[in-house]
């Protein structure tokens, strides 16, 4: 067969015109920014994986971890691929986990499920097998936050999705643990904006659905908020997070 077994099985696809790279290539990790004590400094409590959205860094949603839950650990990673002509920007280059800002249907399952991988990798590498683990992500990365579910569900204590969306599952083989998935009552915290422009709205009643069949999920959408994280939404994570035992409780 070769042509690298035709692309791994059909998980590899086009070339990008966006970001340059092919949709479901292989990725890794590098970059991390860890809460103090390089995350051990309260093991006790599981630990966040934090995954940031298009253009942005590890340090936007290691920011938001001191009004959500700061008792908990949590390891912020930096996604593998820079997004074109933001060296030049004014606060240095931007990063994404996907070969577009928000790649559709067969493009989105490849690079979903390849980001999905390098983030598993890098939690089985660097992550105690015994320490439960907590995925949380804005928007690329809430879909990841999701995406991990679906690939292997029973490493994650729980998944924060704000403003994500939802992998069509077209292409075999990128969402492996569905079936898995629906027995396991993972419990899953859906937050998005009434007036987002960015992900449409029946996108993100298609992922409420969606997990609604597949996941213990609380969902809430904002008035008048964007494609953005406000204090409202804040608020409600981290009572969500005490209920189900996540977080310490304490402020």
């Amino acid at each position: 067969m070769d042509q690298a077994q035709k692309d791994n099985g059909g998980l590899v696809g086009r070339p990008s015109t966006v970001v340059p790279g092919r949709f479901g290539q292989e990725l890794k990790v590098e970059q991390v920014r860890w809460s103090r004590k390089q995350g051990t400094a309260n093991p006790s409590r599981p630990i966040f994986v934090l995954m940031h959205g298009w253009g942005s860094n590890e340090e936007d949603m290691a920011d938001l971890m001191r009004y959500v839950a700061p008792y908990n650990d949590y390891a912020s990673l930096r996604a593998p691929m820079v997004v074109p002509g933001s060296e030049r920007g004014m606060f240095g280059p931007g990063y994404t986990w996907f070969h577009d800002m928000r790649p559709e249907q067969e493009d989105l399952d490849r690079d979903g499920y390849a980001a999905a991988r390098a983030v598993d990798a890098w939690v089985s590498a660097n992550i105690p097998e015994d320490r439960p683990v907590v995925a949380m992500g804005f928007s690329q990365g809430a879909m990841l936050a999701v995406h991990l579910l679906r690939v292997n569900p029973e490493r994650y204590r729980a998944s924060i999705c704000l403003s994500g969306f939802l992998a069509p599952g077209l292409v075999p083989g990128t969402a492996p643990a569905d079936e898995r998935l629906a027995g396991l009552n993972k419990p899953v915290f859906l937050g998005f904006g009434s007036d987002d422009t960015t992900v449409p709205k029946y996108e993100f009643r298609a992922l409420a659905a969606w997990l609604d069949e597949h996941v213990w999920l609380h969902t809430t959408e904002y008035d008048h908020l964007e494609h953005a994280i406000d204090m409202r939404e804040m608020n409600d994570l981290r009572q969500w997070l005490g209920e189900i035992d996540v977080t310490s409780g304490l402020m």
